[in-house]
């Protein structure tokens, strides 16, 4: 049968999933599959992904596999800093850190890996923006792992790493969510600092010369960085309880990055898409010079 369907048992409305848009047609990853997996490759059309999850670092990146001849990749079994190691299925020779997003280990060391936009929320969250989505349908969960968190008390916020990790930056707990950006030294939008701000957030920042806004949005856990630039020009946002508005014209925004309603409806901010999720204490093992955003 088809892999993907439009419904299934094993989701819960307020797990996590890894929202992404193929030639129209939205498609959610759910942690619950990522949880057993780590890795789903998929061919869509013309387009060859690997969605990746790293259940122990908290962080899902999505990779264009075109950009090393479509090749899939598996999960090694290693780690570095707690973090997925992927390795090359073709080959077996080279080893691919997921957070670096490139081989550093082979002879495809160097090689970086094409980011494709994906957002991470919570199913009905990403239901609710997309009713027509579809996910895996669960037929290869032949042992029910899709159902049970397998590691237990572990994204508890204060919880430590059960791997040898560097030294943790104390600043936020070890299993916050942060939105990250890593270009540079990184930067980092911690997810109980934007909820702080409301229902709904726009943060206004700069990544390597580069005006960004954060969308945040409470109700669906969910927050990513779009260039602060429409048609090529400058676009400002604000906030409220109500949801994330433009100052020119008034259109309310998605988290998504899509307007929704008002005089630009259907208008779509460019993803920043080296932007990911993950837990802060790996973020800044990774990216130990990153800025951190706070609330002022």
């Amino acid at each position: 049968g088809d892999p993907l369907t439009a419904a299934n048992g094993y989701v819960l409305p307020n797990d996590r999933v890894i929202g992404i848009i193929v030639d129209g047609q939205p498609i959610a990853i759910p942690h619950n599959v990522l949880w057993v997996h780590e890795i789903v490759n998929m061919n869509l059309g013309s387009v060859q992904l690997a969605v990746t999850y790293c259940p122990l670092t908290g962080s899902s990146l999505v990779f264009d596999r075109s950009s090393v001849g479509g090749d899939e990749f598996g999960v090694s079994g290693l780690l570095f800093q707690s973090n997925l190691i992927m390795y090359n299925r073709r080959t077996g020779e080279s080893l691919w850190p997921q957070m670096m997003g490139e081989a550093r280990c082979g002879p495809a060391t160097g090689t970086k890996l094409t980011r494709f936009p994906s957002i991470e929320t919570t199913w009905t969250g990403w239901l609710d923006l997309y009713p027509e989505t579809v996910l895996p349908s669960g037929q290869d969960d032949v042992f029910g792992g899709y159902r049970v968190y397998p590691y237990g008390n572990y994204e508890d916020l204060g919880s430590g790493y059960n791997f040898p990790m560097p030294n943790l930056d104390t600043r936020r707990f070890p299993k916050e969510r942060v939105l990250g950006i890593p270009d540079g030294s990184g930067i980092a939008f911690p997810f109980l600092s934007l909820n702080e701000l409301g229902a709904f957030a726009a943060v206004e920042a700069q990544s390597v010369g580069q005006d960004v806004v954060v969308f945040w949005d409470r109700a669906r856990v969910a927050a990513y960085a779009y260039a602060r630039t429409l048609d090529g020009e400058p676009i400002s946002f604000e906030a409220t309880q109500d949801g994330i508005f433009d100052v020119g014209t008034g259109s309310r925004w998605g988290v998504d990055g899509v307007a929704k309603e008002g005089e630009l409806a259907g208008a779509a901010l460019d993803p920043i898409t080296s932007a990911y999720v993950a837990f802060w204490g790996a973020w800044s093992a990774f990216y130990p010079n990153t800025d951190l955003w706070t609330r002022n």
